[in-house]
């Protein structure tokens, strides 16, 4: 591949992934959720798994430690989310969800589902198939 196409390809992967975020964003607004969309990758992480250690949802969620801690604190402050001790170290502390985050997350979760499939509406399955492939391949292919 020559570095032109590359820096095409590149150039549209950022920007799909931008109107992805903008769409998200928006209808998040517009059903008043009062949390982000990296909010919202946080709490559905903590939804599937709930109960993790901060290096653990940092690795999982892709997000840097004082970011991570930065939106731990705010859904804290929104009763979504609280931290509890590690129950076998004494330096570190686990993420829940609380039971009102339990409850925001049935209320959301369908609502975000419409979000996402409107960005494949128009893909037919083999479409996805071979994006998913591909994407798993870079994916893969930088692995650290």
């Amino acid at each position: 591949m020559t570095s032109e196409k590359f820096g095409t390809y590149s150039y549209l992967l950022d920007r799909t992934s931008r109107r992805i975020k903008q769409f998200a964003t928006q209808r998040f607004k517009e059903a008043n959720f009062d949390i982000t969309v990296d909010q919202w990758h946080i709490l559905k992480h903590l939804d599937i798994n709930n109960d993790k250690n901060q290096s653990d949802l940092a690795e999982l969620t892709g997000k840097d430690h004082p970011t991570l801690t930065r939106i731990i604190d705010l859904l804290c402050k929104k009763n979504l989310t609280q931290r509890k001790q590690h129950p076998t170290d004494r330096r570190s502390f686990l993420v829940t969800l609380t039971a009102n985050g339990e409850e925001k997350m049935k209320q959301w979760t369908p609502i975000v589902t419409n979000i996402r499939m409107k960005a494949w509406e128009n893909l037919s399955e083999k479409d996805y198939n071979d994006l998913k492939r591909i994407l798993d391949t870079i994916y893969q292919t930088l692995e650290i």
